[in-house]
């Protein structure tokens, strides 16, 4: 088997089991199946006769993905997960007992040197999880006007000298590498270092931007809903507090019979609860699997159950 598939750790397996509520027979999605880790942990959980349908935009992720879980009862298909419904629907695979995103990037585009979604290694500013996308982090750094460099790296990175940083980026164009643009961050922070490195937040905004991440998301949660069975969990692991506060606000919305406002004297909303949260306390790593694999120590778990 490639060493790419071995070497990746997926993140909260036991956990992601535990809430999806794995059992023999049952039909899941891997909205996020990258090299297939979760993937094969929920076969294992569910066979003999379980059933998965994983879902990945990057095509080098999925490659890998065919070959670790060949031989499984699995459907692999390379495309969004925002379009999660209509390619349930093409294969007849729903209602389901089981959904699962996993929000975070896999060791393999850490690593591929192609990508551009590490500071670490000097690569072309690309970002993107398909090639298929138009538009790559070189564009947004190299096109885009100050203002709306500043909006993108405070709004999407949380980056609090978005403005000096994007004023730097302008005076230093073209910036084309991973290298380059780290360079030009370091500048603007000079000595002041915090525990993370000072192009993290940058780095996370042009790749939210670049993917359509948050709009994604927001996008596919309705439907993943909607393909779940009576009792079926919906389980979403994400990795910064944009991710978790959209995943954290959508599953309170949807388990609320009423969201009227305040002020409104008699509901007129006729809203119905779909699901019910299972744990209101977020699902975090361990200590000993945050050891293990450092990039776990972010990684927040929510989960909720369809009524």
């Amino acid at each position: 088997m490639n060493s790419d598939v071995v070497l990746h750790q997926p993140v909260l397996v036991k956990e992601a089991l535990a809430a999806l509520n794995v059992k023999q027979g049952g039909r899941y999605i891997d909205c996020t199946v990258g090299t297939g880790g979760h993937a094969a942990a929920i076969l294992e959980a569910s066979a003999p006769s379980g059933q998965l349908l994983g879902i990945d935009a990057d095509p080098d992720a999925l490659k890998l993905a065919r070959v670790r879980l060949q031989g499984k009862t699995a459907i692999l298909v390379n495309d969004n997960f925002s379009n999660v419904k209509s390619i349930c629907h093409k294969y007849g695979f729903f209602p389901v007992q089981g959904i699962l995103f996993d929000l975070g990037l896999s060791s393999l585009q850490l690593t591929k040197n192609s990508r551009g979604f590490s500071f670490q290694h000097d690569a072309p500013l690309d970002m993107r999880f398909s090639p298929d996308q138009q538009i790559t982090a070189a564009d947004i750094i190299n096109t885009f006007s100050e203002a709306e460099l500043a909006h993108i790296l405070f709004q999407y990175g949380e980056e609090h000298c978005s403005r000096q940083i994007a004023h730097n980026i302008v005076l230093n164009r073209p910036v084309n590498t991973t290298l380059e643009l780290s360079q030009v961050i370091l500048e603007v922070y000079g000595n002041r270092r915090g525990h993370i490195h000072p192009a993290t937040r940058t780095f996370q905004a042009l790749r939210i931007v670049v993917n359509k991440e948050l709009e994604n998301l927001e996008f596919a949660l309705p439907q993943a809903v909607d393909l779940l069975a009576k009792g079926g969990r919906l389980v979403v692991i994400s990795y910064h507090s944009l991710e978790d506060r959209l995943v954290k606000n959508f599953m309170r919305i949807q388990s609320l019979r009423c969201i009227c406002p305040p002020t409104t004297p008699v509901c007129v909303c006729n809203h119905s609860p779909t699901l019910a949260v299972i744990s209101k306390k977020i699902i975090t790593p361990s200590a000993s699997e945050i050891l293990a694999n450092p990039r776990s120590r972010s990684a927040k778990l929510r989960v909720s159950e369809r009524l």
